[in-house]
């Protein structure tokens, strides 16, 4: 065998060993869900009125929003990464009770961001549509899975 296929076979071996650490998972889903929540908070603002509509911005938010939504983001929901387990995480223990709901609520959220670009161009008046079909997904999975 050579030098670099058992480096690339150490390293693949390794690949799981890291993604399953619930320490990381947390930290990861927490950023995600940081970025999640400032493209959201670009787009509120401009909606309320607290900030000035900035066509590029909007666009630029909501393809952020599309492509974080595009990641898989339960794969991050590990064994042993709950709020029962961990201090700091708000993810309730019935995600790992219902796995397939779970993953169904982030689909719907990750289907109500198709688009959304190309829906909050055009003014002002677009934003709070695009906002409340997003903002229903994520509701819908917080009252199922996320601590207060």
């Amino acid at each position: 065998m050579t030098r670099a296929f058992l480096t690339a076979a150490f390293c693949l071996a390794a690949l799981p060993v890291a993604a399953q650490s619930a320490d990381d998972a947390v930290k990861a889903r927490q950023g995600f869900f940081t970025m999640i929540s400032t493209e959201m908070g670009t787009l509120s603002d401009m909606a309320r009125g607290n900030t000035k509509y900035d066509e590029a911005a909007a666009v630029a938010a909501a393809q952020n929003l599309m492509a974080l939504t595009g990641y898989d983001l339960p794969k991050l929901f590990v064994d042993g990464s709950s709020a029962d387990d961990i201090d700091g995480t708000d993810a309730l223990p019935a995600i790992w009770g219902d796995k397939d709901d779970f993953a169904q609520k982030y689909a719907a959220l990750a289907s109500a961001t198709e688009g959304m670009d190309q829906a909050v161009a055009g003014g002002q008046e677009n934003l709070g549509p695009a906002l409340q079909a997003v903002g229903g997904t994520c509701r819908d999975c917080h009252q199922s899975y996320r601590a207060d």
